[in-house]
């Protein structure tokens, strides 16, 4: 009597997947059968990502972010527990950074003309900036995390765009594990996740550059990250920036000061175990700078690489840990 043989399982492929979220767009390599069913795979990422924007975008009038924005003075509101997983996280740097990043920033972003309530594009005079500024301050929040809420002290403003990208590559790449995809690498707006192995049983393989232009033309040498369950993110002023008198003014503003950042910080990566945690350590680790910046990265143990403008050309720093996560 002969044994039944069982077809071999099929040798297991990369996919690629696209789409359109909170302004940019979103890719997702992934690794799985040939059979996969990738309507299903990409209908689950949207709908991630759509729960994430519809809690924390303030471009949405009935998000969570954006009716805390609108409550009065002393209205407790429950979070949904993204939205409180990302404030958490955004708290604990904002204290540790002593508030280069906060979350509050809400005001004074759309005071320098970005942002979802963008005024105009203008230098605004300094009793303006003052008085912006004086609603500013994540030490103003009491979040209530046995009961998961947060209370409104009035005139508070939350943006967490300089996490929420982060988050959601997170919530993607979770997603995906819980439904058995082993590898994939998430890319959303620039900051990324990579988890699993190839096909070939290689590591995600990501380039780590600012401004490619300008980095060839400053002799830096190319910079690739294996991302073996680790994400990365970049903060820099290569995006959204305009320019007034001569002076150039950049989306990533300095909620100690008031002002945008100086143009000498041309970008920070930062690596770490979750891309919401890299988003926000590299916004943070920019209005700091190179110096205090360096500083608090090896304080705090984290891999990040600073690019500074140093006259006409570009000068790289990098932490410690940074080396430890590059390919060979």
């Amino acid at each position: 009597m002969s044994a039944s043989l069982s077809s071999p399982a099929p040798a297991m492929v990369q996919h690629a997947l696209h789409g359109e979220t909170m302004g940019t767009n979103w890719s997702v390599r992934l690794v799985a059968s040939p059979r996969a069913d990738l309507h299903v795979l990409h209908a689950l990422i949207q709908a991630e990502l759509d729960r994430v924007v519809a809690e924390m975008s303030t471009w949405e009038a009935d998000s969570d972010i954006s009716r805390f924005n609108r409550a009065p003075a002393g209205h407790w509101q429950d979070l949904p527990e993204g939205f409180f997983t990302v404030l958490r996280c955004a708290l604990m740097i904002a204290e540790a950074s002593e508030g280069a990043f906060d979350p509050t920033i809400g005001p004074l972003v759309g005071l320098w003309g970005f942002g979802a309530h963008a005024g105009a594009r203008a230098v605004p005079d300094e009793a303006t900036r003052d008085s912006t500024r004086a609603r500013v301050g994540w030490q103003r929040l009491s979040l209530d995390v046995a009961g998961r809420r947060l209370r409104q002290p009035g005139g508070a403003q939350l943006d967490l765009s300089a996490i929420a990208k982060g988050h959601a590559v997170d919530v993607v790449s979770a997603a995906l594990r819980s439904r058995g995809v082993t590898a994939a690498l998430v890319e959303v707006g620039g900051e990324l996740h990579g988890y699993g192995r190839k096909p070939d049983g290689g590591h995600w393989r990501v380039l780590i550059e600012s401004s490619p232009d300008e980095e060839e033309a400053a002799g830096l040498e190319p910079r690739i990250a294996l991302l073996d369950d680790l994400a990365v993110a970049t903060s820099g002023d290569r995006w959204h920036w305009y320019e007034r008198d001569g002076e150039h003014y950049t989306h990533t503003v300095d909620p100690r000061s008031g002002h945008p950042v100086g143009t000498t910080r041309a970008a920070v990566t930062v690596l770490a175990a979750s891309a919401m945690e890299a988003d926000a350590w590299a916004t943070a680790l920019t209005v700091l700078g190179a110096d205090a910046g360096m500083r608090l990265a090896e304080r705090m143990g984290l891999a990040a690489r600073f690019v500074v403008r140093t006259g006409d050309t570009l000068e790289e720093r990098t932490s410690t840990r940074f080396a430890s996560h590059l390919a060979p």
